[in-house]
């Protein structure tokens, strides 16, 4: 990898949680580097300290040891598992809503934002209220809101995690192309092997708490079309039984 593109690094993050039953460990040692069009996932049991880990790079948790070293102007994009959208603002005023939050909203990144809603089928619904979309185009508005911020790296947590199976599938195909269209740096958590295979360059496999790294493992899928045909690659079926072997040892 060109140390050029390299845009963040974790070295040795560690995660305590304090309560008043005690203390909890929920990162030990943590490191990791991420590259400019990268996309990688991180996988493991629940609980393991996934989510925790995009906090702590988006700064929403400030309380770890370990250091954070991230390129120079280079902003952060954060799209969570519920789309978070207002019930009360249209689609379009939803998707400007984090320009106003960051006083980024002028005529450029108003076009910009129209022309998102445009490129991936939500224009002719931006007078329309939330509850008039279905569960697949909320998704695809909370990334389009994340992508009108015009953000270097995209953390998504969980996106796909409250869709139907068949309606997953869809969608992670659909954000899987925009985002590679819009050449975005992707550092996504799942719990699900098969998407992460399907979608992710790597895939870091973490160990129940305190979280470690178990593996790294450089996804090499013959063909990347998106995450339904990368399902048929031949390759997929071996990386699933690797890794769900190391997960499954966890338990």
């Amino acid at each position: 990898m060109n140390l050029t593109n390299k845009l963040l690094s974790l070295n040795n993050i560690s995660k305590t949680y304090h309560s008043i039953n005690g203390e909890t460990k929920a990162l030990d040692n943590i490191s990791f580097d991420l590259y400019k069009n990268e996309f990688i996932g991180i996988i493991g049991p629940s609980g393991c300290g996934k989510s925790s880990i995009l906090n702590i790079i988006s700064s929403l948790d400030t309380d770890y040891s370990g250091n954070i070293s991230i390129k120079n102007n280079i902003s952060i994009g954060y799209m969570l598992q519920d789309p978070c959208l207002f019930p009360w603002l249209t689609i379009y005023e939803n998707a400007i809503l984090g320009l106003k939050i960051s006083k980024k909203l002028n005529n450029k990144t108003k076009e910009f934002t129209i022309s998102l809603l445009q490129k991936y089928g939500l224009y002719n619904f931006k007078d329309k209220y939330p509850n008039e979309l279905s569960g697949g185009m909320k998704q695809r508005l909370a990334l389009i809101r994340t992508l009108a911020c015009n953000p270097d790296i995209l953390l998504l947590d969980e996106p796909f995690g409250a869709l139907d199976y068949q309606t997953r599938l869809k969608v992670s195909n659909d954000v899987y192309n925009i985002i590679k269209e819009e050449q975005k740096t992707v550092l996504i958590v799942t719990h699900d092997i098969s998407e992460a295979i399907s979608m992710c360059d790597k895939i870091i496999v973490l160990s129940n708490r305190p979280a470690i790294i178990k593996n790294i493992h450089t996804i090499t899928l013959q063909d990347k079309k998106g995450p339904i045909e990368n399902r048929k690659d031949p390759l997929f079926r071996e990386y699933y039984d690797i890794i769900w072997k190391e997960i499954d040892k966890n338990e």
